[in-house]
């Protein structure tokens, strides 16, 4: 299984009215988290664009255990639990400073041809990339 943590403040502006992180601003720190996972392994979304593979989202979901605020420094985990395939899963936690459990969830990539537009195998150097961390 890979994992990768990524740390991010909550800005003001990533607040609503009641102090927490607005809800709908989670898809933007799993994506951040999600790009930074690659990252760890030298993989970057513009690589695979750059060799004619796109990435995006099928599928996302959420679950609000308890809220973030204005200027907690949140880590973020991010899970691969199984190799990719057409489709890459991604399972996040972000915890507080405290390592309080704030949020869990999920999303789904697809790879797509941006040729053909239809779906295709997971590029070969993500493969490559993710292989030592799903040997036994």
């Amino acid at each position: 299984m890979f994992v990768s943590e990524t740390k991010l403040r909550v800005r003001y502006a990533e607040t609503d009215q009641m102090g927490y992180v607005y809800y709908g601003n989670y898809a933007t720190y799993y994506e951040v988290a999600r790009v930074e996972a690659l990252r760890d392994v030298d993989l970057s979304y513009k690589l695979f664009e750059d060799t004619g593979i796109m990435m995006p989202v099928l599928s996302l979901s959420c679950n609000y255990v308890k809220p973030a605020k204005y200027d907690d420094l949140l880590t973020i985990k991010t899970f691969i639990k199984e190799m990719p395939g057409v489709r890459i899963h991604f399972y996040y936690e972000v915890f507080n400073e405290a390592g309080v459990l704030l949020n869990r969830g999920e999303t789904t990539l697809v790879c797509i041809d941006m040729k053909t537009q239809r779906p295709c195998g997971s590029p070969a150097i993500l493969i490559e990339k993710l292989k030592p961390y799903f040997t036994e």
